[in-house]
């Protein structure tokens, strides 16, 4: 396939999905999105393969959504357009995560942002490296319209959320850890030994419980609202595009955009969040 950012990985009953594009520090271009779910429809139709990692080739797990892409193919798109793009690649592919029938693990080193918070956090454990650091800080530069999957609450606790969104700083891999959103730590050298040595325990569970068991962890999730509540945020979120702050931050241009995000960023050097 031309232009392929996602690769894939088979070990025993575990398939290592990469996200393949460290050059742009796997910032989730369409082709990408269209390529990850791709490659979990492969991994559902193998009989063979039980336990899925998601990880990200390089420096980074994911800087986000590729927003020049998005300011050049859908910068003037109209409501709906928008509309129908986000619902699928950004709130559907996510959900899909959140339901696959088989144990999805994430493994994080580095930039785990916006986007790449939202997938890493829709799998069913976080393995994380060091060096990692979550952060959301899109709503800083572009907005009500940064967040299309408000998971946070969900895995780090409604006021640890507020802080992340609010501030737009950074969150370590071990504040991560400490507050129950990251299941294990440690060293960069290490990780991906950690998240396979993971992904192999896992796959020693019958697949038929662990869909099972699944479902009704989830369910535990499901029946105190999580669906319709991200459900409930994405058309808050849509609403976001036809307000005046956006239109403002729109016409600024992206680079602008950017270079905002990126300033909210190195609000962990201040002591936000981390302390």
């Amino acid at each position: 396939m031309s232009n392929q950012q996602v690769s894939v990985e088979q070990v025993g009953p575990v398939r290592r999905i990469w996200l393949d594009r460290s050059d742009a520090r796997n910032a989730q271009s369409r082709e990408m999105l269209d390529q990850l779910d791709a490659a979990l429809d492969d991994v559902e139709q193998d009989p063979d393969t039980r336990v899925v990692v998601l990880a990200g080739k390089g420096e980074h797990f994911s800087a986000g959504h590729d927003l020049k892409q998005a300011q050049a193919e859908r910068g003037d798109i109209s409501v709906e357009g928008r509309w129908q793009y986000e619902e699928r690649r950004y709130f559907e592919y996510c959900m899909r995560i959140w339901d696959f029938p088989k144990a999805t693990i994430s493994q994080v080193q580095g930039a785990c942002v916006a986007g790449g918070f939202m997938l890493a956090n829709m799998c069913d454990l976080v393995v994380a490296s060091e060096d990692a650091f979550f952060s959301d800080p899109v709503s800083h530069a572009f907005g009500a319209v940064g967040t299309e999957v408000l998971i946070h609450p969900w895995v780090m606790g409604l006021r640890q959320a507020k802080e992340l969104l609010f501030t737009g700083s950074r969150m370590s891999a071990r504040r991560a850890y400490d507050i129950g959103m990251v299941n294990k730590v440690v060293s960069r050298p290490e990780l991906e030994e950690a998240a396979m040595a993971m992904a192999q325990h896992v796959a020693k569970m019958p697949p038929f419980a662990m869909k099972l068991i699944k479902k009704s962890l989830n369910r535990a999730m499901e029946v105190q609202g999580l669906k319709s509540a991200l459900s409930s945020h994405f058309d808050l979120h849509q609403l976001g595009h036809v307000t005046d702050e956006f239109r403002q931050t729109n016409s600024a241009g992206i680079a602008a955009g950017i270079k905002k995000v990126a300033a909210a960023g190195r609000a962990e050097a201040e002591g936000k969040i981390d302390g």
